[in-house]
């Protein structure tokens, strides 16, 4: 009998194929992540990150097969839109799709709405606006709320789309490539909210190829490999040099400091 008083979890695929036109790109993958648990999904390019968050998020759908499944919190069917205020969505996708005249609180707000910019037929209440100031101060950036989205840097753009992912206070927090064209000190001001997130309560799943990405507050790592999972497991049993060279199909070298793993 199951346990009311447990969440289900976050995603559950069980065997699961994708295909992109005629290439398969995942692979037979089995993953099981809870509701909140802290994640790292660890690959190089091309081994099918990207359309492992596609699979989540429903744009890409497995192959029908005897013994495939997927659920996403407990359900295998979803109206999207539902879906998308319990998953706080952080991709490049949406970044390059943010360079219209929108105000930074403009795009915080139309996560109520998964749009890029208020338009006219949205309805704006007190309470979206209340939430859209609260979760830009929780970002520590009320002083973008004005500024227009295509003025910012790509440090200021990624964290206002942090804030439009959170104003739904989801399930988990999920970010492709989150350093992506960040520099040093926007890089280090990324790892730092993240991990006021990820100790507040919020589950953090970060898809990478960038080992420092990986905040300490991250127990578990899965390292997948030409769509397959290579590894799943505790961060500091896989995070090795001879495993992270069999990933990554070079030899290197890891060094760790204050809870972060780096590699050369």
């Amino acid at each position: 009998m199951n346990n009311p008083d447990v969440s289900p979890p976050l995603l559950d695929f069980q065997h699961i194929t994708v295909m992109r036109g005629e290439k398969i790109v995942l692979d037979d993958i089995t993953l099981r992540v809870q509701s909140g648990e802290h994640v790292a999904i660890l690959g190089p390019n091309g081994c099918g990150k990207s359309t492992l968050i596609k699979t989540l998020t429903r744009e890409c759908y497995p192959l029908a097969r005897t013994g495939s499944s997927l659920t996403i919190l407990g359900s295998d069917t979803w109206n999207v839109f539902e879906l998308r205020t319990l998953l706080g969505i952080v991709s490049n996708d949406l970044m390059s799709a943010c360079t219209r005249d929108i105000t930074g609180v403009e795009a915080v707000l139309s996560g109520f709405f998964s749009s890029i910019g208020i338009q006219p037929y949205h309805h704006l209440t007190p309470a979206m606006q209340t939430k859209a100031r609260e979760v830009l101060d929780l970002l520590e950036i009320p002083h973008l709320a004005e500024r227009f989205v295509n003025e910012l840097s790509s440090g200021e753009a990624r964290r206002i789309l942090i804030a439009r992912a959170m104003v739904h206070d989801p399930v988990a927090l999920v970010l492709d490539e989150p350093a992506n064209s960040l520099d040093v000190h926007a890089t280090l001001e990324l790892r730092r909210l993240l991990r006021k997130l990820a100790q507040s309560g919020t589950g953090v799943l970060i898809v990478t190829h960038h080992l420092a990405d990986i905040i300490p507050e991250i127990d578990r790592v899965i390292l997948l490999k030409n769509g397959r999972i290579y590894a799943d497991g505790e961060k500091a049993a896989w995070l090795t040099g001879d495993h992270l060279s069999a990933l990554f199909g070079l030899p290197v070298e890891i060094a760790r400091r204050d809870g972060y793993y780096h590699l050369w």
